[in-house]
């Protein structure tokens, strides 16, 4: 904002409020106004916030604003060196869906040491991507098989999921990996894929079956390879993840 008036401090403060209600309040007013002088104010409070549901309404809000201005901030925001501030403004991203921001999405920010950036750097390069990238997409990705706990894989299968055919022949090829953290996690990714309504700790132990000494092969696993009931309980499917 270029001047500063009673009613941009107003916006100001409620955006800062100590309750969490009223700032959310202050994001969904701003929102409904789409007033794009208050870019800059959300971009800036989407660093800081500490509520995931403000923050949500907080890029509710930036998508209301004009591309040509809004765009670019974000862009800026990515380059912040916050971690939480490149992590929302992926986010943002996402939700706006403009595929001209697609260069933005680096092969850094895929493989991020920090789990939160990299699994919305996923979910963001899958909305972005172009026709003709899958396939490279594809492949960076699988670069990340095995890593973190079971929530930061869960998103990692989804994400290849959601590539569809462009990522079989990468995950048939990650499937014999050497490494059998990593081929359990592909071949997880492919049975998750075939029914999505599995928990993602059921196809984890199914693939480690699937791996061991004379077990059966990928395409007989649903016959040949009996459920767990302890698995039968995992509450977690890959429509149920909670995103960041």
């Amino acid at each position: 904002m270029t001047s500063t008036t009673p009613q941009d401090s107003r916006v100001a403060n409620a955006l800062s409020a100590e309750s969490s209600s009223i700032r959310l309040q202050a994001a969904l007013a701003i929102g409904s106004g789409a007033n794009a002088d208050y870019t800059e104010l959300l971009v800036e409070r989407c660093a800081i916030e500490p509520d995931f549901f403000v923050r949500d309404m907080l890029s509710w809000a930036l998508t209301r604003m004009p591309p040509e201005i809004v765009l670019p901030r974000l862009h800026r925001e990515l380059d912040s060196g916050c971690n939480q501030a490149c992590s929302q403004a992926l986010h943002t991203l996402s939700k706006i869906g403009d595929k001209s921001a697609w260069p933005w999405i680096t092969r850094e920010m895929l493989g991020d040491p920090d789990d939160g950036i990299a699994r919305t750097a996923w979910r963001t390069a899958i909305v972005l991507v172009p026709e003709g990238e899958k396939v490279s997409l594809a492949e960076e990705l699988t670069c990340q098989l095995s890593r973190g706990d079971r929530n930061v894989q869960l998103s990692l299968s989804r994400a290849l999921i959601d590539l569809g055919e462009f990522a079989d022949p990468v995950l048939e090829k990650a499937a014999q990996s050497l490494d059998p953290r990593v081929a359990a996690h592909a071949r997880a990714t492919e049975l998750l894929r075939q029914d999505p309504e599995r928990g993602f700790e059921e196809a984890i132990s199914e693939a480690r079956l699937m791996l061991s000494p004379g077990a059966p092969s990928a395409k007989d696993s649903d016959t040949g390879v009996a459920r767990a009931e302890s698995a039968r309980d995992e509450p977690m499917g890959v429509q149920e993840a909670l995103d960041c």
